[in-house]
């Protein structure tokens, strides 16, 4: 029996979503012999909600890896063009700033594989193979390229501003997850359901060759609720806001923190301050932000911040904990970002590894295929 096959039969012993409980993931949420793949977007220095939507969950996942798991995680550069840079010194500027904000937050490359997707041409060859048996229908209910195509206005040609790569890049997903045999992908809720149709590739492709040659995913989905903009918190913290106050980064500064906050939209409601997302989505924001960074329940953090009556003490405390949460990691990345052949090496190395795993799947699959 293939190993393949053994992980894809281990895979359908567990939910194909594992909510984490606590705020943060458990050892057994993870069963033995485990492939855990995920790829972050360079967008460039991270921000709250590249950290508490996904890469936290890697660090918690670093520290409970045991001997029998892979970890593999990495900057998904090749996603990065669906909308089209013109710049390749900034698409250069924002990979390095990526991979130093993976190794600053605490991934240790001694543990997990740690590369760039395009330095592992596998995932643009499988991404091929796939397209051919994708059916158009679902690709078209994916919500994430709708959002992106219609962000010159609702009234904007959707399909006729489209660029094929946008379109088709939740099949490059499905690729860069299946080219491991990830068992398990740890993502945030905006990215369910591209799990789904990962899932749904791996299934009729199985069925397709009548053999289990491709793992089913399970997702692992990210503790935290999604991030807010802290000036318009109907929407997710975005590093390509126009207007940066609202995006709280990785690297900020103490006082660039404290401004932020002090001018994040809250309201007017009242001076106590609790959890309602329909009715206080700025409140709720900075209330899900700082159970996010101490990794604890929305209804503690509620009741640590019961006494505060007036607003300014609220956002006070909350900088107070943003502060103290990103020290380390701002320290780390800023040395990160003065060792630029340190970052090649831990891509190089990584990208070695990453090369051989994906090498070897991808040669089952063709083989099945008749290649």
């Amino acid at each position: 029996m293939s190993r393949s096959h053994n992980l894809s039969r281990t895979c359908r012993h567990f939910s194909k979503t594992v909510k984490t409980t606590d705020y943060k993931v458990h050892s057994s949420d993870i069963p033995q012999n485990s492939v855990i793949f995920s790829l972050v977007q360079p967008t460039g220095k991270f921000h709250l909600g590249n950290y508490l939507g996904a890469v936290r969950v890697w660090k918690d996942l670093c520290d409970l890896k045991r001997d029998d798991n892979k970890l593999i995680f990495g900057v998904a550069d090749l996603h990065a063009i669906t909308i089209p840079i013109s710049d390749g010194q900034r698409l250069r500027q924002s990979r390095r700033e990526a991979i130093a904000s993976i190794l600053s937050l605490g991934i240790d490359p001694s543990n997990a594989t740690v590369f760039y997707q395009s330095q592992v041409h596998q995932h643009a060859e499988l991404h091929w193979l796939l397209s051919t048996i994708a059916p158009m229908g679902l690709l078209n209910r994916m919500t994430q390229w709708k959002s992106k195509a219609m962000k010159n206005g609702p009234d904007a040609d959707v399909l006729g501003n489209v660029k094929l790569g946008l379109f088709s890049y939740p099949v490059l997903q499905a690729a860069d997850i299946l080219l491991y045999g990830s068992t398990h992908v740890p993502v945030g809720d905006d990215q369910a359901q591209h799990l789904e149709l990962t899932r749904s590739l791996a299934q009729s492709f199985n069925s397709l060759f009548k053999k289990q040659v491709l793992t089913i995913p399970t997702t692992i989905l990210a503790p935290t609720k999604r991030v807010l903009s802290l000036q318009d918190p109907t929407c997710k913290m975005s590093k390509s806001d126009t207007n940066q106050m609202a995006t709280l980064y990785l690297n900020d500064d103490p006082d660039t923190i404290v401004k932020k906050v002090r001018k994040a939209v809250t309201d007017s409601i009242s001076n106590e301050f609790f959890y309602d997302p329909l009715k206080r989505p700025g409140v709720s924001n900075l209330i899900n932000i700082v159970s996010g960074l101490q990794k604890t329940s929305i209804a503690q953090v509620q009741k640590d911040i019961s006494h505060f009556k007036s607003h300014s003490d609220f956002k006070t405390y909350v900088s107070e904990i943003i502060i103290e949460k990103l020290r380390q990691p701002r320290e780390n990345f800023n040395m990160y970002m003065q060792e630029p052949s340190y970052l090649e090496q831990v891509t190089t190395e990584g990208a070695q590894a990453a090369s051989e795993m994906a090498h070897r799947k991808l040669q089952d699959i063709k083989q099945l295929m008749g290649f």
